[in-house]
């Protein structure tokens, strides 16, 4: 059970336990993004005595963290572009001296970054004529105005600064009554004994009508920085990587909430810096719309545990060593749906159904032998709902099962897990499947892909109209035959795709009129295509042997696909 205590601290303190290394940020943490004004605002915050929020430490030591626990330091130098805002910069990694480390910052950040980088580190813009990162960069101060004649601020305007507190990157002609903030440290300030005498110099410019303006602001500021116990924290203790990992999504969250994947993400990029840039490379043309969580989570399938799912450094070097034969597997995944007649891009917002499969292709050299076994696997998982829940754990199952397979996928290993296996039941489930499900839609999909034109857009449709159902019964049909009809007019025996043109003519005519406008070549394509037995009648009062006909059809066409 972790333990909570509450500290407070000064902004001095803080920035020294920084720089002395006690303080350090996961390796998950996001990369440094506040711009100039938010730092500026912040100082103006600290001046007008208002809060700067309460920060979230995690005590480490070596009961908590292990040897694949990664940290970063602060950093003490950013670069910001023309607009002021902070260049992305990939931390870089450091292991951690328990002797003098005993400290993460879980949330807070943003805010120590930008304390630290004002006093004891070194801001630089990017000029516009340097469009690349490399480019030649200013040295910037953060000054503040003493003149308060100087001063233009607009009262009315809602979230202003109070203060004249801004970046310069004009540090020759620094006006004789602006004040670097980074001079406080100095050692006249520090000692009450010349503070006095510190301050009046550093005000002799200033026109009388502000020196008391400008006596209070540097009063203020040393104040802030080195009395006032502004850094309230809360201090977790006994916590485990993971509980830190989960907190830390929780507490920062920043208005959006952050998903697993992408603090993955950043520690990976800590791990290999381009790995973006190559995952971008990847995910074009057929794998467009799968997103990096696709990548990152078929890595734990191939290298790492998919259910804990923590980059650590072993997951990272394999990824980023072994990404040639990553990159061949997807192809190689690609080239096995499409002799299958399956387009990789149908799984783009499901692609979990696929990491099974990479891992066997990666595996087994001789994964082409057995294209019957991975597409019974791939439609079972998917007619069966298989990874509708529990999906990180159905992952790390299925490489268990295909490694004691010898790296294969087969029927045999399929039949052997329960909610795998065929059977009447599983049938009977995908039969009452009704129209806009994804279970039906599925279905009618792979039940097509012998005809389908892929650059058309389908739909499901009925094959008897739904809109007889809700008119008057046939006189020859019984009250409860009529009620068990209406029942199963949604179901998939009553289905079929059509494509959208099509489907939109139709309309609600009724099936038999439909049909007999058809030519005897369309009827032939029709019978084929919607898999209707030849020798049964369309009429609606012969809807119960219809349905159970093509019923029975659909048995057997579901059993063949499932191997």
């Amino acid at each position: 059970m972790s333990r909570l205590t509450d500290n407070s601290i000064t902004i001095y303190e803080a920035l020294l336990n920084i720089q002395n290394g006690k303080y350090v940020m996961p390796a998950f943490q996001r990369q440094f993004v506040w711009n100039m004004e938010q730092i500026e605002k912040l100082w103006d915050s600290i001046l007008l005595d208002y809060p700067i929020a309460t920060f979230l430490f995690w005590h480490i030591d070596d009961t908590n963290v292990s040897w694949d626990t990664y940290f970063c330091s602060f950093l003490s130098d950013v670069d910001f572009d023309s607009r002021k805002s902070a260049d992305s910069v990939n931390y870089e990694l450091t292991s951690v001296d328990l002797k003098k480390t005993d400290t993460a910052i879980l949330d807070g950040q943003q805010r120590l970054t930008s304390l630290f980088l004002s006093l004891f580190g070194e801001a630089k813009i990017r000029p516009s004529y340097a469009r690349k990162q490399t480019g030649p960069k200013i040295i910037t101060k953060l000054l503040v105005e003493l003149n308060r004649n100087k001063i233009s601020t607009d009262e009315e305007e809602y979230n202003s600064k109070k203060y004249d507190i801004s970046f310069s990157d004009k540090i020759g002609k620094i006006s004789p009554t602006q004040f670097d903030i980074k001079n406080i440290l100095n050692e006249k300030f520090q000692a009450e004994s010349t503070r006095g005498n510190a301050i009046e110099d550093a005000i002799t410019n200033v026109p009388s009508d502000s020196k008391d303006y400008a006596r209070n602001i540097l009063q203020t500021l040393h104040k802030k920085i080195f009395s006032d116990k502004l850094v309230r924290y809360t201090e977790i203790s006994d916590m485990k990587q993971d509980d830190a990992l989960e907190m830390f999504v929780r507490f920062n969250n920043g208005g959006k909430a952050l998903r697993k994947s992408e603090i993955s993400m950043s520690i990976l990029e800590a791990y290999w810096p381009s790995a973006k840039t190559e995952f971008g490379r990847i995910l074009t043309d057929s794998y467009a719309g799968f997103g990096s969580d696709f990548i990152i989570r078929t890595a734990f399938m191939l290298y790492g545990d998919v259910v804990k799912s923590n980059i650590n450094k072993s997951v990272a070097a394999s990824l980023k060593n072994d990404w040639s034969s990553f990159k061949i597997a997807l192809l190689h995944l690609e080239e096995v749906l499409k002799d299958l007649k399956i387009d990789v891009n149908h799984f783009s917002g499901s692609w979990n159904v696929l990491l099974p499969i990479i891992y066997y292709i990666y595996y087994n050299p001789n994964y082409k032998n057995n294209t019957g076994s991975i597409r019974a696997y791939l439609l079972r998982a998917i007619f069966f709902t298989y990874f509708q829940s529990g999906t990180t754990g159905k992952l790390q199952q299925m490489k268990t099962n295909i490694n004691s397979f010898d790296n294969e996928i087969t029927i045999e290993m399929l039949d052997q897990m329960s909610e795998l296996r065929v059977t009447d039941g599983k049938i009977d489930d995908i039969l009452n499947s009704e129209k806009g499900s994804r279970v039906a839609g599925e279905v009618l999909y792979y039940l097509s892909l012998e005809w389908l034109n892929k650059t058309y857009k389908y739909e499901q449709d009925h094959l008897h109209p739904e809109s007889r159902f809700s008119s008057a019964k046939p006189p020859s049909v019984s009250v409860e035959d009529w009620a068990k009809w209406r029942s199963n007019r949604n179901r998939l025996p009553n289905l079929h795709l059509l494509e959208g043109r099509s489907n939109g003519s139709k309309s609600d005519m009724r099936l038999i009129d439909y049909y007999s406008d058809m030519n005897d070549d369309q009827r032939e394509r029709f019978v084929d295509e919607a898999l209707i037995p030849r020798d049964v009648s369309f009429e609606i009062e012969n809807f119960d042997k219809f349905y159970e006909a093509r019923k029975e059809v659909l048995a057997e066409k579901i059993r063949t696909l499932l191997g």
